[in-house]
């Protein structure tokens, strides 16, 4: 049997665990989590190539123009998108994760129709709200800010090929090395 490489994109809702479970699906496996690049200035700890892929404006809407991008958005008056030339020479070796919204994985699955989209699931309303006050890093306003757009996005889930509820981590991730195995194999 064959095993190919996949463009594995993860996304979903603000406190549902999307970078708990990447980085613990990165330790068990030989993964490559996609750097996106941004138009914003570097942040105090943050590592070019790692963190982001930090470039100017200008040479962002030329890579937009030559078609480098998977996906790319704009937020706050930055450009943030995935080089479709980094996930190419990665997928040469190994699986790609990427941790993208959902529109960015929408765009993604546009422009590389092989990619795998999973969205990753809250058990339920009360437990996203819960984790997102746990976090203890936004305010009132913004925790129903994120509550609304996790509206809009759990409304998309219908268009992305897996969902995977995050109940338990240990569990959540054992299902995603399961999917992912399994996928290799078609």
């Amino acid at each position: 049997m064959s095993s190919k490489n996949l463009l594995i994109v993860l996304s979903g809702p603000s406190g549902v665990g999307k970078g708990t479970v990447v980085k613990q699906l990165l330790s068990t496996g030989n993964y490559a989590l996609s750097v996106s690049c941004t138009t914003r200035k570097m942040r105090e700890g943050e590592v070019e190539g790692k963190s982001y892929f930090f470039i100017s404006k200008e040479k962002f809407l030329k890579d937009i123009e030559n078609g480098g991008f998977l996906e790319y958005s704009e937020h706050f008056g930055n450009y943030y998108g995935t080089p479709k030339k980094f996930v190419e020479e990665q997928l040469l070796s190994r699986d790609v994760v990427l941790e993208i919204e959902v529109d960015g994985a929408l765009q993604a699955k546009r422009s590389h129709p092989e990619a795998v989209l999973i969205m990753l699931l809250p058990p339920d309303e009360a437990t996203l709200k819960e984790r997102l006050k746990g976090r203890g890093t936004e305010t009132e306003e913004e925790i129903e800010k994120r509550l609304k757009r996790a509206e809009y996005e759990l409304s998309r889930k219908d268009e992305y090929d897996y969902c995977v509820v995050n109940d338990d981590l240990d569990e959540c991730v054992k299902k995603l090395e399961n999917l992912i195995k399994k996928l290799k194999l078609i």
